[in-house]
């Protein structure tokens, strides 16, 4: 079977992790989770929205060069109520943040990967774009094993003894979201 594999290629990105909502160190996931395949490919082909499931993307896999520590201002959700007056005070959040992230998604028909290829991605936050660099035409035995070309981190979505909980879907409910996660190469190219 032939995928038509997108590559994409950005400055810096950050793939949230569920578990993180409230911590003062918020380190990057490096695998993305099937509710953020969903929303990608929801971006690409919007006339999907309506539909619940991952339908054009049939596989993906992420890669960095490094991962930095960065402080980002927040201000919580919560107000401080006193008898004179209500705020929301200011924190600092140190998020891990992946440097040079190549994003591969993998498509049985080339139409889609066509269209795929003409628009930008974020990963989790909007100023984390990633822009289309090239297609490529490959086999699926070599998108499994071209090290060189392919290495990166893929969370496999199916439900097995290798399985862990990565999040809860929010297109479906919120219903529990399980994979295991496949590593091809070596994902991270240090300098």
């Amino acid at each position: 079977m032939k995928y038509y594999v997108v590559k994409y290629a950005g400055q810096f990105g950050f793939i949230k992790p569920w578990t993180a909502v409230r911590d003062s160190e918020t380190f990057s996931q490096q695998f993305l989770t099937p509710s953020i395949v969903e929303g990608m490919e929801k971006k690409l082909f919007p006339e999907l929205l309506k539909d619940r499931g991952i339908f054009k993307i049939v596989r993906h896999r992420v890669a960095y060069d490094q991962m930095t520590a960065q402080q980002e201002q927040i201000q919580p959700r919560g107000w401080n109520i006193t008898s004179k007056m209500a705020r929301r005070d200011y924190a600092i959040l140190v998020r891990g943040v992946l440097l040079y992230p190549k994003l591969y998604l993998a498509f049985e028909d080339k139409k889609d990967a066509e269209i795929a290829f003409t628009q930008h991605l974020c990963l989790c936050r909007n100023e984390d774009v990633v822009f289309p660099q090239s297609i490529d035409v490959v086999e699926q035995s070599e998108f499994n094993s071209n090290e060189d070309k392919f290495a990166g981190y893929e969370l496999i979505f199916e439900e097995n003894e290798q399985s862990f909980l990565v999040g809860y879907n929010r297109f479906n409910e919120n219903k529990p979201m399980h994979g295991w996660l496949k590593v091809l190469g070596n994902p991270v190219k240090s300098f």
